[in-house]
């Protein structure tokens, strides 16, 4: 995977092959943060990455200049891996290891953009509840925004504060806000 913008645009993070992780294609999130430009300043914002996995998501928030990341991940090897690219590229990445539904339970961490990247195998059951628990614990800022990015045949336009979704190549992203 590699850096698509910002002070670290081109540097390429290996990811050991023995995490448990799908990082998010180039396309796709070089598209995602094409819409997240449109409507934020992104050195001004807070992020909740969830499901992080190698970091790649957050990696990209830090080198377009954002220093409010919070990355939660159950895999100590993927928060380690989290841990020393941050430490290397210089990136504001506080980790969690936490399941993210325990987090999303326990946490009051507002922020504006939350990103879940959830195994595409999920129950559907569990994506309704990603929403629903961002929500109920009213975790977004106002004008804030939550994503979760899916495989094209999970269908979650029936939730609650749904407002549209984007698809590129196997990928989803449904995008949730506050009327």
């Amino acid at each position: 995977m590699r850096i698509i913008s910002g002070k670290l645009k081109g540097r390429r993070v290996i990811a050991p092959n023995k995490l448990p992780v799908r990082p998010t294609t180039d396309m796709a999130k070089e598209a995602l943060f094409n819409i997240l430009n449109n409507s934020y300043y992104l050195d001004e914002i807070s992020v909740l990455d969830l499901f992080a996995g190698t970091g790649n998501i957050s990696y990209e928030f830090g080198s377009r200049g954002t220093t409010k990341i919070t990355a939660v991940d159950a895999h100590l090897g993927c928060i380690q891996f989290i841990d020393t690219i941050a430490k290397n590229f210089e990136l504001h990445i506080n980790t969690i290891k936490s399941d993210v539904f325990d987090y999303l339970n326990k946490s009051n961490l507002k922020s504006d953009v939350i990103f879940a990247d959830p195994p595409y195998d999920l129950a559907l059951e569990d994506f309704e509840q990603i929403s629903e628990l961002v929500f109920k614990n009213q975790l977004l800022l106002d004008n804030g925004t939550l994503i979760i990015e899916h495989a094209k045949q999970t269908d979650l336009s029936h939730l609650a504060h749904f407002s549209n979704k984007r698809k590129y190549g196997g990928s989803v992203f449904s995008f949730f806000e506050l009327p």
